[in-house]
């Protein structure tokens, strides 16, 4: 009767600290790369404002806009090589 008892007990434990396990994984997860995700979303801010400005730059915006487009996919690339 008593190791049903613990048994219980024990069940009851981990279901209650369950929950909270859980979510400091996903919160460790999801904020593991933060200077990433800033530099990620800085990026394709300024991607949006060089395909904003005036067209004629003698050629750099469209230069520009490539290689930040080319920045973000490293950028990503890098987000999901941390994460495996």
């Amino acid at each position: 009767m008593s190791d049903i008892l613990a048994s219980r007990r024990s069940i009851v434990a981990t279901a209650a600290i369950l929950p909270f396990a859980v979510m400091a994984g996903l919160t460790s997860a999801g904020a593991a790369q933060p200077n990433m995700e800033a530099a990620l979303r800085s990026l394709r801010e300024a991607r949006a404002s060089l395909e904003k400005a005036s067209a004629d730059k003698a050629g750099h915006r469209v230069k520009a806009i490539d290689l930040v487009s080319q920045a973000i996919e490293q950028v990503r690339l890098g987000i999901e090589a941390g994460e495996s």
